[in-house]
């Protein structure tokens, strides 16, 4: 997938305005290997141990130096007028310090990479059985965003997912880097509250799309082997916790369009 995401990147950017940097977790063998064969242009920055998304990020924001940063996972794959689209919409909203494209799974599906911001119930409503009642349906369409999936326009929006982040950097140098104490989790939906604090807005532009193969590592086959088994949804929780601490009795902040 990395590989795969690094020819898109190659294949759709101005090599001559355009800077890579590449971090890796648990680096192994395999990816020093293929950065040295196949990217050796590129800036890698490889980690011993799992530092968790976050850290990967701001180890590369470290090393960016361009007017835009792109966050990219290395499971997404560009199409031709990705970046060139988020480049010329940020060029014309300067009020803009963020914006994510959509993103789609490699059948064809639409994901949803918008939300509103998290309420403790929310997590509550998607990791148990009360997903099924008809109260927590209408918490979740409303923290989905449903009601706005059919439109067509850039719009404003609380947060969007960490896999596709495109950030103008004196929105950066502003707000600063992600919240390192978020290993995995919550990091993402905790820089776009700070953008939106610091009055920088986030966007989410419907005409603008990449590939991604989007899974959901903390899921699971039920609420109970979740919590039992999978260290993901225990550290989706924790994230979520330190999340509501950090915010305990702050106000949202304001959502507006430009």
């Amino acid at each position: 997938m990395l590989r795969l995401c690094l020819q898109s990147v190659e294949k759709f950017s101005d090599k001559s305005q355009t800077q890579v940097v590449v971090a890796d977790s648990a680096t192994e063998v395999d990816t020093i290997m293929l950065m040295r064969e196949e990217f050796p242009q590129y800036t890698f920055i490889p980690h011993r141990k799992n530092v968790g998304f976050g850290a990967m990020v701001n180890a590369c924001l470290r090393e960016a130096v361009g007017e835009y940063v792109f966050v990219l996972n290395p499971d997404t794959i560009l199409e031709e007028s990705t970046i060139g689209s988020l480049k010329d919409f940020m060029d014309t909203h300067r009020g803009v310090g963020m914006c994510g494209p959509a993103q789609k799974n490699f059948n064809g599906r639409w994901e949803n990479t918008r939300f509103a911001f998290y309420k403790p119930l929310t997590i509550l409503y998607r990791r148990t059985f009360l997903s099924r009642f008809s109260f927590a349906q209408r918490h979740l369409s409303v923290f989905e965003m449903r009601s706005r999936q059919s439109e067509t326009r850039p719009y404003a929006v609380p947060w969007i997912i960490g896999s596709a982040m495109f950030v103008r950097r004196s929105a950066i140098e502003k707000v600063g880097p992600m919240d390192p104490r978020f290993y995995i989790y919550m990091e993402d939906v905790d820089w776009c509250r700070r953008f939106w604090e610091n009055d920088l807005k986030v966007y989410y532009n419907p005409n603008i799309s990449l590939f991604h193969f989007y899974g959901k590592g903390s899921a699971g086959k039920g609420f109970f082997v979740n919590v039992l088994f999978n260290k993901l949804t225990w550290i989706h929780i924790s994230s979520g916790l330190k999340y509501f601490m950090k915010y305990a009795f702050k106000p949202l902040p304001e959502v507006r369009s430009i």
